[in-house]
């Protein structure tokens, strides 16, 4: 049995490629055009003060809405600047979690339905402490309260979020880019593409490697390519593990992610040699509240990590994670983050 593809919405076609709905929504796009300005002039001018940490941060965001790779690439920072000498912690909003006016404070081995799927995702593949709260100045300061070792904040998502300062700004896109480059409704912006030039580094997530070279690393901001690498497939329940190349050839595999972009990681399965006989892309950050795969007949699942954190209470032996690692055009990304924050802020002393 196959589940169908759904086609592109109507919105997100005009999304990126504009259209009659797109131009009846743009006094709509004016309007939040002047929110985000105004938002905007209030830090600058002084009106509103953000809080500023005493160890730097690092901001890793979008300006497309949804999903673009954030989690890899915060995941990847982490490991980096750990190499590097630094000891992370990580601040996120806590998407689909029901929080106090106190920030949840965790490590290692997280409950999705306490912390969020990505930064449940994020503690386990990393060790790193993590704290979420939607607002991430106090996630901050609790972080720091509960583990003063930390010497630098990587901010999962929060490009927006101006009451917390940062010393570096890094954007996520895919090749999606920037649509039809309306803010919105009538386009996929929070911020006007504009807002491009003014971060420090822009990573596009083109899904698999195509051999493209990196831009200048002077260029402004540094421009690097994104890819995901699978990792040897996990069964959830059990814990076997087998490489990803022996699901290639076999009949009736599926593949569901719940992802901000599906197609992405089914494309990724096929990158590697498996014809997928049924998809089931899901909604991001899906509950899993109940188990969405009974109309899948296939005896193989593959899942993806963030849909994994939440999956383990299905007892579905059928269902085998695929974990990903970032790959990156350019070798050199993150000695110039770590050179970049030591220019910015200086550590805290241990």
């Amino acid at each position: 049995m196959s589940a169908s593809r759904p086609k592109a919405s109507l919105l997100a076609r005009q999304w990126q490629h504009g259209g009659w709905l797109s131009t009846l929504l743009r006094p709509l796009s004016a309007l939040t055009a002047r929110v985000v300005a105004r938002k905007r002039a209030r830090y600058r001018d002084g009106c509103d003060t953000a809080y500023r940490a005493p160890v730097p941060v690092v901001v890793i965001g979008n300006i497309f809405v949804g999903g673009t790779g954030k989690t890899p690439m915060v995941i990847a920072t982490v490991q980096a600047l750990r190499a590097r000498g630094y000891t992370p912690g990580v601040v996120s909003r806590g998407y689909g979690v029901k929080l106090g006016p106190q920030p949840r404070v965790g490590q290692g081995e997280l409950e999705a339905a306490q912390f969020g799927d990505e930064p449940a995702l994020i503690a386990r593949a990393t060790g790193a402490p993590v704290s979420v709260h939607p607002r991430r100045a106090l996630a901050a300061q609790a972080l720091l309260a509960a583990h003063p070792r930390v010497d630098v904040i990587v901010s999962d998502d929060g490009l927006q979020h101006l009451a917390l300062a940062r010393d570096v700004e890094i954007v996520v896109q895919d090749p999606r880019g920037i649509g039809n480059g309306r803010l919105l409704p009538a386009g996929p912006l929070r911020e006007p593409a504009s807002r491009l030039r003014e971060v420090d580094a822009v990573i596009t997530n083109i899904g698999v490697p195509d051999g493209r070279a990196a831009p200048p690393a002077d260029a402004r901001p540094r421009q690097v390519a994104m890819w995901l690498e699978p990792d040897d497939a996990r069964q959830i329940e059990g814990g076997a593990r087998r490489p990803l190349a022996a699901f290639a050839g076999q009949p009736d595999v599926a593949a569901a992610a719940g992802i901000g972009n599906p197609e992405r990681f089914f494309a990724t399965l096929r990158a590697q040699g498996i014809a997928l006989a049924a998809t089931l892309p899901l909604p991001d950050h899906h509950d899993y509240a109940r188990s969405p795969f009974q109309e899948l007949a296939a005896p193989i699942i593959l899942v993806t990590s963030k849909d994994a954190i939440k999956c383990a209470a299905l007892h579905d032996a059928r269902l085998w994670e695929v974990p990903v690692r970032a790959g990156f055009s350019d070798p050199q990304l993150f000695d110039w983050l770590a050179q970049a924050l030591r220019q910015r802020a200086p550590r805290q002393p241990a």
